[in-house]
């Protein structure tokens, strides 16, 4: 399906123009753990380069909300109340996945991924009281972003997606998940083919129209 705003078509499910849609590489994977992606208004507005809208996508069993103070957000109290839930937030009392088992009881996990720039993260936590309230979550890494048209804050930082499909691969790893490795070699698709788009306009920056020929 897709929405008109102003004289330009686009599609409401990655939120970009027509001519860029990235519908046709989500990965579609099929979680027992629940994903809720928390993202802040200014990152809703970055529509060219959200890697928070590919992320959900890309997981069946997602969510997406955006906002600044969750504490009184009906669904997110709910997910909270009947999951053995986590925030993805790299602290230093954070369960480290890459080490630790997260998953010690019946209850269904759930993991809070903040899609937002830090600055942005800590009022989201500070006015989230719900939030405050939720164990963190943190991985260990050697990957590094492939953001190539954004500069990221410190080299060890990951983009929403990026950062998401290294707890997939561990989660895989605690046998919690049993996701086809295929699956996983494919959930950057669109993230990928978003940053060559991109770099085709900045090559070619006269053309307002132009489409994506080397992969449409």
């Amino acid at each position: 399906m897709k929405t008109y705003y102003g004289d330009r078509e686009k599609c409401y499910k990655c939120y970009r123009p027509k001519s860029s849609c990235m519908c046709s590489y989500f990965a579609h994977i099929d979680t027992e753990t629940k994903f809720v992606i928390l993202m802040h208004p200014k990152e809703f507005k970055k529509v060219k380069n959200n890697t928070g809208h590919f992320t959900h996508q890309s997981l069946d069993n997602s969510e997406l909300f955006v906002g600044i103070d969750f504490t009184h957000n009906s669904r997110i109290n709910e997910i909270i109340a009947t999951h053995q839930s986590y925030i993805l937030y790299p602290s230093d009392n954070a369960l480290n996945l890459t080490q630790e088992n997260p998953k010690n009881g019946s209850k269904p996990l759930a993991i809070f991924l903040i899609d937002s720039t830090w600055a942005c993260t800590k009022k989201m936590f500070r006015e989230s009281r719900n939030l405050q309230k939720l164990q963190h979550m943190s991985f260990t890494t050697t990957k590094t972003s492939q953001y190539q048209i954004k500069e990221q804050p410190d080299a060890a930082y990951l983009s929403t997606i990026e950062s998401t499909l290294v707890v997939l691969e561990l989660l895989n790893m605690r046998s919690i998940e049993s996701i086809e490795q295929n699956e996983l070699d494919g959930f950057l698709q669109p993230f990928y083919e978003m940053i060559a788009y991109q770099q085709q306009l900045i090559s070619n920056p006269k053309s307002n129209a132009v489409r994506f020929k080397r992969y449409k």
